[in-house]
């Protein structure tokens, strides 16, 4: 107890403390957020991100020693997507007065998605397996991660990706919309989940519930219709 090297040692193996880690990271990303008055720059995901980051490189922890603790929040990922019929189940009356032109959105946005990424990664040279974990970048991560392994792609490579892409949505979405001139909430919060998974969601309900609604609707539809695209894509391109 008095060599305070010896005891963060002791602490450092012990897989309460990272998930203890993961948590307050959180709190005070959504602190340090909300002071900020929810600028998209500010975005918690992406503040949580770096303060984990900074404390591993600080601590020289390995990150299999930091997933031993925090694979709990990894395990819950798989509920938190069921949970995604949720918002299509409470707006249905809502959803089926759209249905025809969210359809065409569905579509049109998950194949823009995947063969947006595959043709700009292809013509910088990419290949290869890299390549093919650029396909399910946009559907939520229990997913991507399911259809990068199952087409020959890099899981832990996707996992980067899919993060990356919701932290670049949730930061440019409202923005873009904005200038946009969209102003549908159905509409922009479609978009804001198809595009950005999860991380878009998330700040899609802090902009308006309606938006909210709609994103986690977007988000679990392109989640299944990348669990078919990508790997038809990717067979008939690559």
């Amino acid at each position: 107890m008095n060599d305070p090297f010896r005891l963060w040692s002791y602490l450092a193996q012990e897989p309460l403390l990272w998930l203890t880690v993961t948590l307050a990271a959180y709190v005070i990303a959504d602190w340090t957020s909300d002071r900020l008055g929810r600028h998209p720059v500010a975005n918690p995901v992406l503040i949580a991100i770096l303060i984990i980051a900074a404390v591993l490189g600080v601590s020289d922890t390995r990150f299999e020693t930091y997933f031993e603790g925090a694979q709990f929040v990894h395990f819950m990922l798989g509920p938190a997507t069921v949970a995604m019929a949720v918002p299509l189940h409470a707006n249905l009356g809502r959803v089926k007065r759209v249905l025809a032109p969210m359809a065409v959105a569905l579509v049109a946005g998950s194949l823009t998605a995947i063969l947006s990424a595959l043709g700009i990664a292809y013509a910088l040279g990419l290949r290869g397996e890299a390549l093919v974990s650029l396909a399910p970048k946009s559907a939520t991560a229990p997913v991507a991660l399911g259809v990068s392994e199952a087409i020959g792609g890099e899981p832990t490579l996707t996992a980067v990706l899919v993060i990356l892409t919701g932290i670049t949505g949730a930061i440019v979405a409202t923005p873009l919309l904005n200038a946009l001139r969209i102003k549908d909430w159905r509409a922009r919060g479609f978009a804001v989940g198809l595009a950005a998974h999860g991380i878009g969601t998330a700040h899609a309900f802090r902009v308006n519930s309606t938006a909210g609604a709609f994103s986690g609707i977007g988000m679990g539809l392109n989640a299944l219709l990348t669990a078919f695209l990508a790997p038809l894509v990717v067979t008939l391109l690559l």
